[in-house]
């Protein structure tokens, strides 16, 4: 099956300081059923909790009581219960299911009980963390068939970001620094606010693209912009001063770099099938479809 961005039309750029996203539009979507991690989880249909008392870093325990299949989006932050975890893939809980889902520590300095649940943060990784993220979890399901990370990577990127950032926190929570940072996270978000129509959107931090996320349907795009744009606000926060700005044509040469890449097969997590592909170190690219249709796609590139 075709993977990737096609006939996607890429429209007029909404920026704030260096920060600039550009929004995706395509019409050849079928889309697909189902609620997103946060509306399962405050509705209380689905619980995120360890795997087992002991607890398990790379893992955690899904159970989606609902009636609906339940999308967790690569990336995104869970607290609570020993630590706080991002997942390290996009993954489709199917109704009425338990599933063991791949994640990575994002709170270096703790392991104690919290709560038993945890609840979504309603923040994303930064670029830098979602590029390493994913670069290392393509490598594990080459080399092991495993959606591991590089955990001390993943590590060292929180700790590189709080200390360029000044964000000070007791257990190393990247958690602390969207604290650290809520008004700014909040003015950016008044200031690049969802593009009606939008079923996806591009990146860029100055001159330099850093990610495109597409979705199935402008409705999920719509609830999850502001998840996804907390993490590109803290990008944006390092950047320097007057860099210059990127512009559609960057975007679509990317998209046609990334259509030009290898897709292959990989194992999926949940419901569905899932599909990697890269270029080099710097490009890593995944997506998440189901019965042919894409859920999500993503690519990332080095900051």
């Amino acid at each position: 099956m075709a993977v990737g961005f096609p006939e996607v039309r890429v429209g007029e750029a909404v920026r704030y300081e260096a920060l600039s996203v550009f929004p995706l539009f395509d019409g050849s979507q079928v889309p697909v059923e189902y609620l997103l991690s946060d509306e399962g989880i405050g509705s209380g249909s689905v619980t995120v909790e360890e795997v087992s008392q002991e607890g398990s870093v790379p893992d955690l325990l899904v159970e989606n009581k609902g009636d609906v299949r339940v999308l967790f989006i690569e990336g995104e932050e869970l607290v609570g219960a020993k630590q706080n975890r991002v997942l390290n893939t996009s993954v489709l809980i199917a109704a009425k299911s338990k599933v063991k889902i791949p994640v990575s520590c994002v709170e270096a300095g703790r392991w104690r009980h919290r709560s038993r649940y945890f609840g979504s943060s309603g923040s994303c990784s930064p670029s830098r963390l979602r590029h390493a993220l994913k670069g290392s979890v393509s490598h594990s399901l080459l080399e092991r068939g495993e959606h591991r990370s590089d955990q001390g990577k993943v590590w060292e990127e929180v700790a590189r970001q709080q200390a360029a950032l000044g964000a000070a926190s007791p257990t190393a929570a990247m958690a602390d620094t969207f604290e650290t940072y809520k008004g700014h996270v909040d003015e950016f978000r008044k200031r690049v606010q969802y593009v009606d129509g939008a079923s996806g959107f591009a990146v860029a931090i100055g001159k330099k693209i850093v990610a495109v996320d597409r979705f199935d349907k402008p409705a999920t795009c719509h609830k999850v912009w502001d998840r996804l744009m907390s993490g590109y606000v803290l990008d944006a926060l390092e950047a320097p001063a007057k860099e210059g700005q990127a512009e559609a044509a960057d975007v679509e040469q990317l998209l046609l770099t990334a259509n030009g890449l290898t897709w292959q097969q990989a194992n999926a997590v949940g419901e569905g099938e899932e599909y990697r592909a890269q270029q080099g170190q710097d490009v890593h690219a995944s997506a998440l479809t189901l019965h042919e249709s894409p859920v999500h796609v993503s690519v990332v590139v080095a900051g």
